[in-house]
């Protein structure tokens, strides 16, 4: 069985973002609060510049850098995800207590979140044959609908 878009839980089912910085000691200034409203809302892998562009539209006074920086911290703090889904520019989400894989269309761009148990128990097995026991591990595939030529 496959179950589509995994990463859209509730904010009852996951610690916020700005829970998670002050989890880990963070200061957050009200700028950093708006990025971590605004990645925490996301349905989609916005890149850095639509980040700014939906901060900018709740705070004006945002500048392009801030986003840049904020992002940085957040990655480098292990509470937002960098994917590069081979269109050039990186992607963010949140970090995730829900595992989960990537199937992006190469038309649209869209990123579908999928989990697959089966696909799991294979990677799985495919590490343990090779004497390995498996820790983690990021899958995306590519692909274009099925109806499109």
């Amino acid at each position: 069985m496959i179950l589509r878009n995994m990463g859209q839980m509730t904010a009852e089912e996951k610690m916020t973002l700005i829970e998670m910085c002050a989890h880990k000691g963070m200061r957050m200034t009200e700028q950093r609060r708006v990025i971590a409203d605004v990645i925490q809302s996301a349905e989609d892998h916005p890149d850095v510049e639509e980040l700014y562009r939906r901060a900018s539209q709740i705070d004006p006074k945002i500048s392009i850098s801030t986003v840049y920086r904020t992002v940085k911290l957040f990655e480098d703090s292990g509470i937002i995800e960098r994917h590069d889904f081979r269109d050039g520019r990186s992607r963010y989400e949140t970090v995730s207590d829900e595992h989960h894989d990537h199937l992006i269309d190469l038309r649209s761009g869209d990123v579908i979140e999928f989990r697959s148990e089966e696909i799991e128990k294979m990677q799985e097995e495919v590490a343990r044959k090779l004497g390995f026991k498996l820790v983690d591990h990021r899958l995306e595939l590519y692909g274009i609908p099925i109806d499109e030529k």
